[in-house]
């Protein structure tokens, strides 16, 4: 009953991926680190039971699904940012977004820009700490948000709205799943003792 529980939270988070909604990259990775708490949850917060299921966990989805866009799109997200000061203490995070700069903007004197604006962010000074940003924060997508409240940080914003309007795809999971389903259906099973033979032979 425990492992059926916990496939609900990974639902949800593989729903998220390939939900319509909204653009999902400032979204996943703290859906994920709800998923994992919900786990805990599960099995009372004893290590030793839920230790073998967060292997698994953490191995698709550091394998399959985690990139540094994720933790970009976490820092990102004004949603979350402003409501979590540990965001911005997150070793994990902070590497994903330098990580970003680094791969998306090919220009060093741009990322230096970025590194100098990303102070008005994290202390939501200027229009990020306006009454309407503080506003929108929940109400609107990320991209836009950062579209209408980013003027003063004009290489942060470009870069922001290019990670937090990707989308994405739980195609990698599917993919397993239907692979799985495929050789677990009833007609594929059921093969007859003559065609067994004939394999075997």
């Amino acid at each position: 009953m425990a492992l059926f529980l916990c496939s609900l939270p990974l639902l949800r988070v593989l729903r998220l991926v390939d939900g319509e909604k909204k653009p999902p990259m400032g979204y996943i990775y703290e859906a994920m680190e709800k998923a994992k708490e919900c786990i805990m949850k599960i099995f009372s917060n004893d290590v030793s039971k839920y230790s073998e299921v967060f292997k698994i966990v953490d191995n698709i989805w550091n394998c399959q699904l985690h990139r540094p866009l994720h933790a970009a799109g976490h820092f990102l997200n004004p949603e979350l940012f402003y409501d979590n000061p540990r965001i911005e203490l997150d070793l994990e995070v902070t590497k994903g977004w330098f990580e970003c700069i680094t791969r998306l903007v090919p220009s060093i004197a741009v990322q230096e820009k970025i590194l100098e604006e990303q102070t008005l962010y994290k202390a939501g000074y200027g229009l990020f700490g306006s009454s309407f940003a503080k506003s929108q924060r929940k109400k609107i997508s990320p991209a836009f948000w950062w579209r209408t409240y980013g003027h003063e940080v004009p290489n942060m914003r470009d870069l922001a709205i290019k990670i937090l309007s990707l989308t994405c795809s739980a195609f990698r999971c599917e993919r397993n799943w239907s692979i799985f389903e495929h050789i677990h259906t009833k007609k594929r099973n059921r093969l007859d003792h003559e065609r067994m033979g004939v394999w075997s032979s």
